[in-house]
């Protein structure tokens, strides 16, 4: 049964998008079979994996409306081992439409067993607030991958997404823990990366990375081709980074 893993933060411009669709592809190209779930209206997963949202007929707000059902919006094959739920902005009105349902934070979860068996990982990219989706997303999952930048307010968006995490869990999802955190855009040249590390690795005894994303290029430029970083350059840094994170990550399930 697949892994489900919800990426998540509730301060944006993390690399929580970044992180999921490059672990998601680096996962698949370790062999692993992979389906990346685009839980955020904004859709930049979707396009990050060289799909035009737009222009895409069934999405994850088709299915969670009851429209259709998940394999009538699954993309196969994005790329080899790499399955997609596709999203777009309508997404964004789903939570308006949810409302009335019952067990209305149990949807996503709902889908996601009809296919978990199918998979090694299911990769959640999550929406940058605490919303309905965000709370689907969780109820979901089966564990959480926090992604932080190595800025100063890094400690206080950890301790949201923390405090939501043990919500979570109370109300809706007892099994729920945390994955682990990841830091992104690190920057060697400063102290600000190296002090922002270390504050959290004192603060958090437990379940960090030892990967850690550097700032990196080509990794930016890569959204914008519809790649991720190990097919648009295999050999950059952010390539490497993002395979030694997948490589720790199925270790880490080994361990479970």
């Amino acid at each position: 049964m697949g892994r489900i893993i919800a990426i998540a933060n509730q301060k944006g411009g993390v690399g929580k998008t970044t992180t999921a669709i490059n672990l998601s592809s680096c996962l698949a190209e370790a062999g692993q079979k992979v389906l990346a779930v685009d839980f955020d209206p904004q859709g930049n997963e979707t396009s990050g994996l060289g799909m035009e949202k737009d222009d895409i007929e069934k999405t994850i707000y088709d299915m969670l409306v009851g429209e259709c059902d998940i394999e009538d919006c699954l993309i196969t094959n994005v790329q080899d081992q790499l399955d997609l739920l596709p999203s777009n902005m309508e997404l964004a009105g789903a939570e308006i439409e949810l409302l009335e349902i019952e067990n209305k934070e149990y949807l996503l979860k709902t889908y996601l067993a009809k296919v978990q068996n199918n998979y090694d990982f299911i990769i959640i990219d999550c929406p940058p607030s605490l919303n309905l989706l965000t709370i689907n997303a969780l109820t979901a999952a089966d564990t959480v991958l926090v992604p932080i930048q190595c800025e100063y307010y890094a400690l206080e968006g950890l301790n949201q997404v923390l405090k939501t995490v043990n919500l979570v869990s109370k109300k809706l999802n007892p099994s729920l823990e945390l994955e682990g955190v990841v830091f992104t855009m690190y920057d060697a040249r400063t102290n600000l990366s190296l002090e922002v590390v270390e504050s959290v690795k004192s603060n958090l005894n437990q379940n960090i990375y030892k990967t850690i994303i550097p700032r990196n290029v080509r990794l930016a430029e890569a959204p914008s081709h519809g790649m991720p970083i190990n097919l648009y350059d295999s050999r950059s840094a952010g390539a490497e980074s993002y395979r030694l994170l997948a490589a720790e990550v199925i270790s880490r399930g080994e361990e479970i």
